[in-house]
């Protein structure tokens, strides 16, 4: 139960997310990917309307703290991608399964690039869910590899 409660508290932390729930999950706590999978994605997923509430009252006054680096630097990442393929370019910005590129920076870009909350939801949910299979087939494929080399030695 309580790597249940783990992976889902990594799936909504900002900047991890699942690109840390699937592995630790699958590789750690040793649960079925197929369960760990439709978890950890619809968590993450969770978040994506608490951020745009969010950032609706504070994005303002995070742009005159040090918060402001993350603005910069998100819109800095994100705008090759939204500048050039709009919804499409959210969507796959989001699925890069590497760390700063999830849902929450997902939100922060469509609220910089001035993208309505309803339709960068859903190009965020989309981004999720290919991040989410991109993070499990790289994780099954690596604990085959590792598995494999480890009983060869």
């Amino acid at each position: 139960m309580n790597d249940l409660i783990y992976t889902l508290l990594i799936s909504v932390t900002p900047w991890i997310e699942i690109r840390g729930a699937i592995p630790y999950a699958i590789l750690k706590a040793g649960m079925d990917p197929v369960y760990v999978f439709p978890l950890a994605v619809a968590a993450n997923i969770f978040v994506i309307y608490p951020s745009f509430l969010l950032l609706d009252y504070v994005f303002e006054l995070m742009k005159r703290t040090p918060l402001n680096m993350f603005i910069n630097r998100t819109h800095i990442k994100a705008k090759p991608y939204v500048e050039k393929y709009g919804l499409w370019g959210l969507c796959f910005f989001v699925s890069i399964p590497f760390p700063g590129t999830g849902a929450y920076s997902g939100a922060l870009a469509a609220h910089i690039f001035g993208i309505k909350n309803k339709r960068a939801m859903l190009a965020i949910a989309c981004g999720v869910f290919i991040a989410g299979v991109l993070v499990t087939l790289i994780t099954l494929f690596f604990n085959e590899s590792l598995g494999f080399l480890l009983k060869s030695l």
